[in-house]
This record gives C-alpha cells, sequence and structure tokens, in this order.
C-alpha cells in the first residue's frame, strides 16, 4: 500500500497552522491591557477631563491595566460611561496592542437653570449637572422652574440657542408661576414679555421687527418693556 504524503504533508500543515491560531489566539487574549486612550468627539469637549473619564472607566474594572483582554466586557465600559450624565454618547475600543480607545460626545447645554437648585438643560431638554471644569457662557433660567416639568423652557431655550439674534441679546429666561416668559436682554434695559409660548414664532419676529425701527430712531433706551402678547403688534412701555 502506498502512502500518500502528499495527503499527510497537507494535514500536518493543517495541523500546525491551526495550532499556531490557537496558540496566537491564547496569547492574545491573555495579554493585559496597555493603555487608555480618551478621545473627546466634536467641539463640545469642556465640561469633562480625559481624568474624570479614566475615574469612570478604572473604578468599574479596579485597575484596567491589570485586566486581561479576555474577560474584559467592552460593553460594560461603555455602560458606565453612558450613566454619567455628562455623557451624551460613548464607544470603547479595544486594539490590538492591548489599547482601550474611548470615544466621548458629551451633553451640550443650551441653558442654566439658577433658582434654588443649579444645572444645566441640554440640546435633547434633559437635566445636565454643573461642571467642575468649565461655566458654560448660555441664559439663566430663573423663576418657577421644576427639573421635571421642563418642556417650555426647554422650548425657549432651544429657540434662543438656535436664532443667532436671540442668541446674542438674550442672557435671562425668566419663567412665571403661570408658566408665562420675561426675556431679559444684554445691553438694553428693558423686560420683554412673551407670554405664553402660543404663536412663538410670529411674536419673535415682532421682536425683531421692533428692534430694527428703534435702533434706527435710537429709540430702544427709552423703554422699560416690551409686550409681545398681543396679536400682529408690540405694546411698549416707556421709562
Amino acid at each position: 500500500m502506498r502512502v500518500n504524503w502528499k495527503y499527510i504533508k497537507g494535514l500536518i500543515l493543517i495541523a500546525l497552522v491551526s495550532f499556531v491560531f490557537v496558540f496566537s489566539s491564547f496569547r492574545n487574549n491573555v495579554r493585559k491591557i496597555t493603555e487608555i486612550k480618551v478621545s473627546f468627539l466634536g467641539d463640545n469637549n469642556l465640561f469633562m477631563t480625559e481624568e474624570s473619564v479614566n475615574k469612570l472607566l478604572i473604578q468599574k474594572e479596579e485597575n484596567l491595566t491589570n485586566v486581561p483582554k479576555e474577560i474584559l466586557d467592552l460593553n460594560d465600559l461603555e455602560n458606565a460611561l453612558k450613566s454619567n450624565p455628562m455623557i451624551k454618547t460613548a464607544e470603547v475600543h479595544l486594539t490590538v496592542n492591548g489599547v482601550v480607545r474611548a470615544d466621548i460626545l458629551q451633553r451640550k447645554p443650551i441653558a442654566r437653570v439658577s433658582t434654588n437648585a443649579s444645572y444645566y438643560i441640554d440640546d435633547e431638554g434633559a437635566f445636565m449637572p454643573l461642571s467642575a471644569f468649565h461655566t458654560a457662557r448660555v441664559p439663566l433660567v430663573t423663576g418657577h422652574v421644576r427639573k421635571n416639568k421642563l418642556g417650555n423652557v426647554y422650548t425657549i431655550a432651544n429657540k434662543i440657542f438656535n436664532d443667532q439674534f436671540l442668541k446674542t441679546h438674550v442672557v435671562e429666561i425668566y419663567q412665571n408661576e403661570d408658566e408665562t416668559f420675561v426675556l431679559k436682554t444684554r445691553a438694553f434695559d428693558f423686560e420683554i414679555l412673551l407670554g405664553d409660548l402660543n404663536n412663538l414664532e410670529k411674536k419673535i419676529s415682532n421682536l425683531k421687527a421692533f428692534y430694527q425701527k428703534a435702533k434706527k430712531d435710537n429709540m430702544l433706551d427709552t423703554y422699560s418693556k416690551v409686550n409681545l402678547q398681543f396679536d400682529n403688534q408690540v405694546v411698549c412701555t416707556k421709562k
């Protein structure tokens, strides 16, 4: 009986390749984490630091750099980061060299509530705590504000944030007990009585028209109140 050496060589080659693959996989899995690298995405990367993100990861795994790659749970680390109210989204990756990479997108504040409690409202209308590292230059929200009922405050804050005219001038949003609003400006000594949020676009359009006319007539400093609550008109009170 002739021995089929080609067949035997083929089997040996397959066994050798399998051994190398298994051995490499084993060595790769038992290799320890070598480094943590944090990247902040977007332009809003001021409210957390790389050190504070590292602390979140380390607290989850006690000492991340001593954890073998095979037992590292990336989903668990992502959930730990996402549970932080400063973080909007987080993705954690592991490189072949044992480097843990965390890509962080922070929340973006659009207003700061300053009543008996202080916190931000982010661009999705969610609660966001103040940061120990940076203070955002956003309008203050004062008056009768409840953390569990921020819908109307978010609507007007979001309108201000996305409108360059309002963003330039409005520094404070005051909510009355009946959930009507008063706006205060940066440069002018008058209050803007906005009222409720019905016909908001029309009210803002009327405000801009009034501003252009009063600026042209050099009358902006002569008013104490500008009332937008009436249909198709702006009612002003002089000082």
